[in-house]
Protein backbone atom coordinates (compact mmCIF):
# COMPACT_ATOMS: atom_id res chain seq x y z
CA UNK A 1 0.00 0.00 0.00
CA UNK A 2 1.21 3.50 -0.77
CA UNK A 3 0.38 6.47 1.42
CA UNK A 4 2.62 9.30 0.26
CA UNK A 5 3.99 10.60 -3.04
CA UNK A 6 6.50 12.97 -4.49
CA UNK A 7 6.32 15.17 -7.57
CA UNK A 8 9.38 16.87 -9.06
CA UNK A 9 9.11 19.25 -12.02
CA UNK A 10 12.20 20.56 -13.82
CA UNK A 11 12.75 22.89 -16.76
CA UNK A 12 15.66 21.99 -19.03
CA UNK A 13 18.12 24.68 -20.02
CA UNK A 14 17.84 25.51 -23.72
CA UNK A 15 19.75 22.88 -25.69
CA UNK A 16 19.87 20.47 -22.70
CA UNK A 17 16.52 18.74 -23.31
CA UNK A 18 18.04 15.51 -24.65
CA UNK A 19 20.50 15.38 -21.72
CA UNK A 20 17.67 15.80 -19.20
CA UNK A 21 15.70 12.99 -20.87
CA UNK A 22 18.77 10.74 -20.76
CA UNK A 23 19.46 11.68 -17.14
CA UNK A 24 15.93 10.67 -16.17
CA UNK A 25 16.06 7.40 -18.13
CA UNK A 26 19.37 6.53 -16.45
CA UNK A 27 17.92 7.35 -13.01
CA UNK A 28 15.66 4.31 -13.27
CA UNK A 29 18.54 1.95 -12.48
CA UNK A 30 19.21 3.86 -9.25
CA UNK A 31 15.56 3.84 -8.18
CA UNK A 32 15.27 0.10 -8.85
CA UNK A 33 17.64 -0.41 -5.89
CA UNK A 34 15.32 1.47 -3.49
CA UNK A 35 13.09 -0.99 -1.68
CA UNK A 36 10.73 1.72 -0.41
CA UNK A 37 10.02 3.30 -3.80
CA UNK A 38 6.93 1.37 -4.89
CA UNK A 39 6.36 3.09 -8.25
CA UNK A 40 8.47 5.64 -10.12
CA UNK A 41 7.78 7.53 -13.32
CA UNK A 42 9.99 9.85 -15.37
CA UNK A 43 7.83 12.17 -17.48
CA UNK A 44 8.12 14.72 -20.26
CA UNK A 45 5.32 17.31 -20.39
CA UNK A 46 6.56 19.36 -23.33
CA UNK A 47 9.85 20.05 -25.10
CA UNK A 48 11.60 21.47 -22.04
CA UNK A 49 9.46 20.47 -19.03
CA UNK A 50 10.17 17.16 -17.34
CA UNK A 51 9.07 15.51 -14.15
CA UNK A 52 9.31 12.62 -11.75
CA UNK A 53 6.37 11.10 -9.89
CA UNK A 54 6.85 8.39 -7.33
CA UNK A 55 4.96 6.75 -4.47
CA UNK A 56 5.98 5.30 -1.13
CA UNK A 57 4.47 3.34 1.76
CA UNK A 58 5.38 6.06 4.28
CA UNK A 59 7.25 9.29 4.90
CA UNK A 60 10.43 7.50 5.95
CA UNK A 61 10.71 5.76 2.57
CA UNK A 62 10.08 9.08 0.82
CA UNK A 63 12.78 10.79 2.89
CA UNK A 64 15.22 7.97 2.13
CA UNK A 65 14.50 8.39 -1.57
CA UNK A 66 15.03 12.17 -1.45
CA UNK A 67 18.40 11.66 0.23
CA UNK A 68 19.36 8.85 -2.16
CA UNK A 69 21.11 8.62 -5.49
CA UNK A 70 18.62 10.41 -7.73
CA UNK A 71 18.20 13.27 -5.26
CA UNK A 72 21.97 13.66 -4.99
CA UNK A 73 22.37 13.55 -8.77
CA UNK A 74 19.66 16.20 -9.20
CA UNK A 75 21.54 18.45 -6.79
CA UNK A 76 24.91 17.82 -8.45
CA UNK A 77 23.83 18.19 -12.09
CA UNK A 78 20.94 20.59 -11.66
CA UNK A 79 22.93 23.75 -12.31
CA UNK A 80 24.11 22.37 -15.62
CA UNK A 81 20.84 20.80 -16.80
CA UNK A 82 18.02 22.96 -15.39
CA UNK A 83 17.08 26.59 -15.91
CA UNK A 84 15.64 26.87 -12.36
CA UNK A 85 15.58 24.94 -9.11
CA UNK A 86 13.40 21.80 -9.31
CA UNK A 87 9.88 22.20 -7.95
CA UNK A 88 9.50 19.44 -5.34
CA UNK A 89 6.11 18.70 -3.81
CA UNK A 90 5.30 16.16 -1.16
CA UNK A 91 1.73 14.86 -1.10
CA UNK A 92 -0.55 12.26 0.42
CA UNK A 93 -2.05 9.47 -1.71
CA UNK A 94 -5.81 9.19 -1.34
CA UNK A 95 -6.25 6.12 -3.55
CA UNK A 96 -4.05 4.03 -5.84
CA UNK A 97 -4.05 0.98 -8.07
CA UNK A 98 -0.71 -0.71 -8.51
CA UNK A 99 0.25 -4.12 -9.92
CA UNK A 100 -0.43 -6.76 -7.29
CA UNK A 101 -3.16 -4.73 -5.58
CA UNK A 102 -6.35 -6.70 -4.99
Amino acid sequence: MVKVALSVIVEARPGKEAEVAEFLRDARSVVEQEEGTRAWFALQFDESTFGIFDVFPDGDARSTHLAGGVGQALAERGGDLFSAEPSIRKMDVLAAKLPGDS
